[in-house]
This record gives C-alpha cells, sequence and structure tokens, in this order.
C-alpha cells in the first residue's frame, strides 16, 4: 500500500507539473525528458522536495501529518477558489453539477477555519508548510508576470546605466575632437626636387612620429624654374601610397631660407618646428640653427 500511495504521488505530480509547465505557470526546464520519454528533472525536484520535508520535520510522523493537513485544506480551499472563479467568471459553461453561493462559501469557510485552527494548534507545522508554500507562490508569480519584471529590470538598467551612457558618449565625442585637432595639425616640407627614394622615407618618417592627416611639400625654384614631370609622377605615387595623409604640393618662386620659412609660418598658422628639411649639402648657405627651428630628417 505504501509502495502504491508513493508511485502514485510521482505520477500524479509528474503530471501536474507537466501541465503547469505547458500553461507557462512553471520554468520550462521542468519538460525535458529522457530516453524513454519521462520527465526525471520533475521526478528528481519531487524526491529532493520528500527528503527536505523528512530532514526538515526529522522523520516525526505527527510533524509529517500535521504538514500534510495543511496542505491538503489548502488544496480543499483552491477547490472552492476554483468554484467561485467559475461561476463569476464562466456562469454560462456547461457543467453536470452545479453547487450554491451558499454551499460553496459555507464550505471554502469551514477549509478555512480547519486550516487556522491547525496553524494555532502546531504552529511550527504551519511555518514549515510556509517554507514551501511560499517559495512556490513565488516562482509562480514570477512565471506568470515576467514580462513585466523583465520590463521593470530593463528600466531599471536604463536609470542607473544611462547616466553612465551619457558620460560615456561625452567622454568619446571629447575624445575623438581632441584626436581630430590633433590630427588636422598641418605639416611642411621643404624639398630640392628629391627622389622617390627619399620622399618615401620623408613620408614614413612622418607617419610614424607625427600626428597628422595633411602634409605640404613646398619647393622653392629660382625665377624660370620649375618640378620636373617626373617630380610630380613621384608625388602621386606617394600620395596613393600613404592615403591617410594628403600631400599637397607647392612651388614658389623664392629664395629658401630663414625669411621663406618665417613668412610661410605667418601666412599659414603653421609652427616652425613643425616644418622639415632634409639633409642640407655643404654649399648650403645657412646654418641649421638661423632656419629658426626647422627639423631636420636625415
Amino acid at each position: 500500500m505504501l509502495s502504491g500511495a508513493v508511485l502514485t504521488s510521482f505520477v500524479g505530480v509528474t503530471g501536474l507539473v507537466e501541465r503547469m509547465t505547458l500553461d507557462r505557470v512553471l520554468p520550462p526546464f521542468l519538460l525535458r525528458k529522457n530516453k524513454r520519454g519521462s520527465s526525471y528533472r520533475i521526478a528528481i525536484a519531487f524526491f529532493i522536495l520528500c527528503v527536505s520535508i523528512l530532514l526538515i520535520t526529522k522523520g516525526k510522523l505527527g510533524a509529517l501529518a500535521g504538514v500534510y493537513t495543511i496542505a491538503f485544506l489548502s488544496v480543499m480551499v483552491l477547490f472552492g477558489v476554483g468554484n467561485v472563479l467559475l461561476k463569476v467568471r464562466r456562469k454560462n459553461l456547461p457543467r453536470p453539477e452545479r453547487s450554491s453561493w451558499l454551499a460553496l462559501l459555507i464550505a471554502v469557510a469551514a477549509v478555512v477555519a480547519a486550516i487556522i485552527g491547525n496553524a494555532m494548534l502546531n504552529p511550527a507545522y504551519f511555518g514549515v508548510f510556509l517554507q514551501y508554500f511560499i517559495p512556490s507562490i513565488l516562482v509562480v508569480v514570477v512565471m506568470l508576470n515576467r514580462t513585466v519584471i523583465l520590463k521593470l529590470l530593463l528600466q531599471i538598467i536604463k536609470y542607473f546605466l544611462t547616466p553612465i551612457q551619457n558620460v560615456l558618449q561625452r567622454s568619446n565625442s571629447k575624445i575623438l575632437r581632441l584626436i581630430s585637432e590633433i590630427n588636422s595639425q598641418e605639416f611642411v616640407y621643404f624639398t630640392k626636387q628629391d627622389d622617390v627614394a627619399t620622399l618615401n622615407k620623408v613620408m614614413l618618417y612622418i607617419q610614424i612620429n607625427e600626428h597628422t592627416r595633411k602634409l605640404r611639400i613646398v619647393a622653392a625654384f629660382k625665377p624660370g624654374e620649375k618640378a620636373t614631370e617626373q617630380f610630380k609622377a613621384d608625388l602621386d605615387v606617394l600620395d596613393r601610397e600613404y592615403p591617410a595623409i594628403k600631400i599637397d604640393f607647392i612651388e614658389m618662386e623664392a629664395d629658401f631660407g630663414p625669411e621663406l620659412i618665417k613668412r610661410l609660418s605667418d601666412e599659414w598658422n603653421i609652427p616652425i618646428n613643425f616644418m622639415f628639411i632634409g639633409s642640407p649639402g655643404d654649399r648650403f648657405p645657412y646654418k641649421v640653427e638661423q632656419l629658426g627651428g626647422v627639423r631636420l630628417i636625415i
């Protein structure tokens, strides 16, 4: 008889929990089945539940009976509540038996009185019952209102993270603006119609050591002179080779020297220390220190 009762309880609980899970009242992971089609997670959970009650009550039959009594009476109350809901919300639903309001209210009141009496006689047993009843109800409430809870959680996250996000966006904008300001600084290289290898070394140096997007290559010629087509072609090659740096070639009739450097620095608003020259030869008429701080690319 005892074995039959235990097996019946496992079968009944499995069917009940499966139905409640399919109705989205309990978490869906309980529906996982093994190869034989058995809902083993429900059986394991029910076994753990039974063992935990046994441990909490220390195996005392009186305590177990008291918890069972309160649980059974609670189920009877739920039957009465179900009948009330049927009368209120499904009064036109066909059914073989109908109970009167008076009989229903008396029955529910009587069962509630029995629960209260058992709780007053055995407060400890009622406390054990609540230890299982309250978490179970909380799980059901969460499952029935999980979308509302998730929306509330989302609002809470937004409330706390929105200020941080705004700070990050402002910081990101400021940093990007600072990077843009740094890279907007123009540089100048004074050339003597260097070959493409020398110009490539200049571009490599600027790309590795400086933060800029624009380089002005200036060639100062005497009257009647101008840059060769080959030199311009080399510049076009370099412009395609280094797309991150825009090369602007400027040729002018002027004598290269401190006066020209100072004049271009004032006109273009480019500090002299952002201007470069190649290594001067023996016939260069000026000393490097006379050029006002122009830097050498050797």
